[in-house]
């Protein structure tokens, strides 16, 4: 998944510097491979900066990770989404546009949600909320496009946990493989599913 440049970060505050370093190195190390002092280092913040705009720490910290990765996933989606009337054809355009940026960044950054909150959700509450919260908005918003396309609700909301659980499988996947294969195999037997409802038309 695509997040800011580091370049971008140089115009950026600095709590939302702070926020986006963090961000990446979560998506990269994960949470528990991710110190404070590094996230100070990489973002040109003092240790005192850090402290100050999260005074309970690393969580904390995390917690607004996990908050940022939502938002960026939830804009991807519905870009996305709102470019094409039909959902399936939008997944599709959607797991390539994932695959390239897999590919653009080595294979290194996956989803930054599921990197930081895997590990992490007995010891840091806070971060299994957000985390939870990001993927109940993910879900909501795939359900909203399916409705819009004639699904029945009850459907929507069940092709929407498939939807989300499917794309974040096939993106660990295309990792661990340095291959964009699962996450286009992935989009096109979405697309099926979808299309098999009859609210879409096939691909």
């Amino acid at each position: 998944m695509k997040t800011k440049a580091p370049h971008d970060l140089e115009t950026a505050g600095t709590r939302e510097r702070i926020v986006r370093t963090a961000s990446r190195l979560m998506q990269r190390q994960g949470y528990e491979g991710t110190g404070i002092k590094q996230i100070s280092r990489e973002a040109g913040a003092t240790l005192g900066s850090v402290y100050h705009f999260f005074p309970g720490g690393k969580q904390e910290l995390g917690t607004a990770a996990v908050r940022l990765g939502d938002e960026e996933f939830t804009e991807l989606l519905r870009e996305f989404l709102d470019a094409e009337p039909d959902p399936a054809k939008a997944l599709v355009a959607l797991t390539a546009s994932l695959a390239q940026g897999l590919r653009e960044s080595d294979w290194l950054d996956g989803c930054p949600v599921t990197s930081t909150v895997v590990g992490t959700a007995a010891g840091a509450p806070g971060i299994q909320q957000a985390a939870a919260e990001a993927f109940a908005r993910w879900r909501a918003v795939v359900a909203g496009k399916l409705v819009a396309a004639g699904f029945a609700e009850a459907d929507a909301e069940d092709l929407a946990h498939t939807v989300i659980a499917t794309l974040e499988g096939a993106e660990l996947a295309s990792q661990v493989a340095r291959s964009e294969t699962p996450l286009e195999a992935a989009g096109r037997h979405l697309a099926r599913l979808i299309a098999s409802y009859g609210g879409s038309v096939r691909t």
